[in-house]
């Protein structure tokens, strides 16, 4: 961080974007991957098949939305449970179950909290989340929502999953730029799964 002088709202993006990557793969256990444009947008819509959304506030605030085409809700849905060894009868065959929302729902929630300690530990400040909210979309319904910014600024990025289908993901937040008053080094925060290692490593 001491080389970094000032970070923007693209740079936030891209901490975004690498949060999604990282949690998304882990637990599909494919390999997820976002295109390295960023599109300017002028709101934040909830768009078919299943949308989810969060917010978060404290030293800046904002909105995260996240939009799966019911192809691609499955994809990592079903990937995410064949990676937990769930029965194949226990998985759920139709993105309008309540199995499939609940569940990019949960991944929306850790996808936020890796957001939110990659961002805290970077800059030294604090954010809070709110609970991630689901609406499944059976129709081609567009829903704007509102988000309270003193100075908004919208952007989209593309996410590609392993088997060929995409999703959306979109941030909400002021336009504003951190600038470095002086030169200070990164947090530096063990993560649980590192801990247990440790231990399990004497």
């Amino acid at each position: 961080m001491s080389e970094i002088k000032t970070v923007n709202s693209n740079d936030i993006m891209l901490t975004l974007c690498q949060s999604v990557a990282a949690v998304m793969s882990t637990a599909s256990g494919r390999n997820i991957k976002y295109t390295p444009l960023v599109q300017k947008i002028t709101k934040t819509m909830l768009t078919p098949d299943i949308g989810t959304f969060v917010m978060f506030t404290g030293s800046f605030s904002g909105m995260v939305v996240i939009n799966f085409p019911r192809e691609t809700a499955m994809e990592i849905y079903t990937s995410y449970m064949n990676s937990m060894g769930i029965d194949k009868k226990d998985i759920a065959q139709n993105y309008t179950q309540e199995e499939v929302s609940n569940t990019l729902g949960e991944l929306m929630n850790q996808i936020l909290g890796h957001f939110i300690r990659e961002v805290s530990e970077e800059m030294h400040i604090r954010i809070d989340q709110s609970q991630p909210k689901m609406l499944v979309l059976p129709r081609e319904v567009q829903i704007s929502i509102s988000v309270n910014l003193d100075n908004p600024t919208f952007s989209k990025v593309t996410f590609h999953t392993e088997g060929g289908n995409v999703f959306y993901v979109e941030l909400a937040m002021d336009d504003t730029t951190f600038t470095a008053l002086k030169d200070f080094e990164m947090k530096c925060a063990l993560n649980p799964d590192d801990i247990l290692e440790q231990y399990q490593e004497k």
